[in-house]
């Protein structure tokens, strides 16, 4: 497995451009001229990253941080692979861009290279700029399909921000974005913060499932195209399934037509220490999404992998959708490269590995010390620790401590994914075990500096 080093230099104009370079001037130019997301933009201070490498990043002033982020929880084959690296390189040598209309043989391959991985039954792929709008083309592909227009999702969810999938996603991003029709949420299991007064997994699975059949009859079950979930909600707190939930569902949507869309866009290609996340579940969905680790967002991609009840809706029948770069032969490159390069080095056994032999054992040893953890979930590269002012009433922990915490962990040399009361640890799945323990004695460092 490649964690090693990569001799990949910028070339004439960008080399010139980067040279002299310091995080003041970066990070000034940067917040002067662009318009950052989900911000308010006065108050803000980005880390400028000027390079990475496997599963590290370093700044302009040369300082570096173990990256426990993934980015945007993408950069799943880590920094600067050689193999994806030339590729794209290859690629552009070879021929840079064209149309979705044409016919080309390495985006061919990067469809072949998905559906080897995709369960039998499922035949074409549809390719995106990312997972937004391969939620966005799987809604609807589920209307034309079924003929009807409700989708169903659940609130703690996270689909993307194009008009469908921002109005599917539960969060607080839905509510100033509400322009999109159709659309009806759920409670999903989360059985650490039960809707449902379950004491047991068994529990809130049987009862996530009554609510969400009694919400497709009161609906009605004629008006609902799709029901769409993230396999393991990520953004909302890697919230994995419990037993027979996904089943569940999957026979909810069978009893009632309804077409099912697990959208694998942050779960996806290794992870879960899965190819898909819904490998580890007794399911079979009708449309996946994926985006984010099949090429480890080294350049802009998205997808749906299309079942055959539903390609052969389209074998007459104008598919009303497209996109300029759908497809685009730099990002197909990227995948095939990728999708080869997790095969060759058992990337996917890796980060199943790692996760069950350190991520999961260091996160439950520091619940073990520390007060504050209320609850540790995840498996592969997909963990999130739930931080709280108090384990009876499992309130949790607030904002200003949040903030500290963030704060010690990057003086400390470390890149968290911080979300509302949670430290979501999602390194690269070719993280070593080494780097695992240098990240968490770091996560342990500050919390006890916050108890403090």
């Amino acid at each position: 497995m490649y964690i090693g080093r990569v001799d990949c230099q910028a070339a004439g104009v960008i080399n010139d451009f980067l040279s002299g370079l310091d995080n003041a001037g970066v990070r000034d130019a940067d917040t002067q001229r662009v318009l950052h997301s989900w911000s308010a933009q006065s108050t803000l201070k980005p880390l400028p990253i000027a390079g990475g490498l496997g599963s590290t990043v370093w700044d302009h002033d040369g300082r570096h941080y173990l990256d426990f982020s993934s980015q945007l929880v993408n950069v799943n084959l880590g920094y600067q692979h050689p193999k994806v690296v030339a590729a794209i390189q290859e690629q552009a040598a070879q021929l840079t861009t064209i149309a979705p209309a044409a016919a080309n043989a390495t985006r061919a391959e990067a469809a072949r290279l998905i559906l080897e991985r995709a369960p039998e039954g499922f035949e074409k792929v549809f390719f995106t700029n990312g997972g937004a709008d391969a939620n966005e083309n799987a809604i609807r592909m589920a209307r034309i399909a079924t003929g009807r227009d409700k989708v169903i999702s659940t609130y703690r969810s996270y689909h993307g921000n194009t008009g469908a999938a921002i109005v599917a996603t539960g969060d607080w991003r839905r509510i100033p974005n509400e322009y999109a029709r159709g659309h009806v949420h759920v409670f999903g299991p989360y059985l650490y913060r039960t809707e449902f007064w379950a004491t047991t997994p068994e529990e809130e699975s049987e009862r996530a499932l009554r609510h969400l059949e009694r919400t497709v009859q009161a609906e009605g079950p004629g008006s609902i195209a799709a029901i769409l979930l993230e396999t393991v909600p990520g953004t909302a707190g890697i919230l994995t399934p419990p037993p027979g939930y996904l089943a569940g569902v999957r026979a909810i949507a069978d009893r009632y037509g309804i077409m099912l869309i697990l959208d694998e866009v942050m779960a996806g290609f290794a992870r879960t220490g899965e190819w898909f996340a819904f490998d580890a579940f007794d399911v079979r969905p009708d449309l996946i999404t994926f985006a984010k680790g099949v090429n480890s967002g080294y350049v802009p991609l998205g997808g749906v992998i299309v079942s055959e009840h539903i390609a052969r809706v389209f074998d007459e029948q104008v598919f009303p959708g497209g996109l300029t770069y759908s497809g685009h032969p730099l990002a197909a490159a990227s995948v095939v490269a990728t999708l080869t390069a997790m095969a060759e080095e058992g990337v996917v056994e890796h980060a199943k590995a790692i996760g069950a032999d350190h991520i999961g054992p260091a996160l439950r040893s520091l619940a073990e010390r520390h007060e504050l953890i209320g609850e540790v979930r995840g498996s592969g590269v997909f963990w999130a620790v739930e931080l709280v002012e108090d384990r009876e009433t499992r309130a949790p922990l607030d904002a200003a401590a949040m903030g500290r915490f963030k704060s010690s962990l990057l003086e400390a040399g470390l890149l968290p994914f911080i979300s509302e009361n949670r430290i979501h640890v999602v390194p690269p799945a070719v993280v070593t075990a080494d780097e695992v323990a240098s990240g968490v004695a770091i996560i342990d460092a500050a919390l006890g500096e916050l108890s403090a």
